[in-house]
């Protein structure tokens, strides 16, 4: 079992497209703390690439 159907057998019908629902809206939410997190590391690999 892998992805829906797997999410579906733990969790019962639709259980999968709710979690992607959720993680969907969590990483809206937090998009800028996302890229802001990523955005220290992007910019020590481009100083060390010059």
């Amino acid at each position: 079992m892998v992805a829906e159907e797997f999410w579906d057998f733990l969790g019962g019908q639709g259980a999968y497209i709710a979690l992607l629902d959720c993680f969907e809206k969590a990483g809206i939410a937090l998009r800028p703390e996302i890229d802001a997190y990523f955005a220290q590391y992007n910019n020590k690999k481009q100083l060390t690439h010059k």
